[in-house]
């Protein structure tokens, strides 16, 4: 499994709502990926945070600024990757 299959299935991974077998090689790829470690655990802190918490609407310059930001980070790591 590569980092981008992770990354794919990762919202129904956090949420366990995937195929046992799909999370047991979800699973095995976390023990040997630190970065991906660090995704899952992120998000899931995340997630634990908010949970409950009333939405906050982001500005749309700032949330375009934030979406291009972070497409062309994941851009410039995943392409030599890919």
């Amino acid at each position: 499994m590569k980092c981008q299959d992770l990354l794919v299935a990762l919202n129904a991974y956090i949420d366990g709502e995937i195929d046992p077998q799909l999370c047991e090689m979800l699973q095995r790829h976390l023990e040997g990926c630190n970065p991906c470690r660090v995704v899952v655990d992120t998000l899931r802190q995340t997630v634990t945070l908010y949970k409950g918490e009333e939405p906050y609407e982001l500005p749309p310059e700032l949330h375009e600024r934030l979406h291009e930001c972070l497409r062309q980070k994941w851009q410039a790591k995943f392409k030599t990757q890919v």
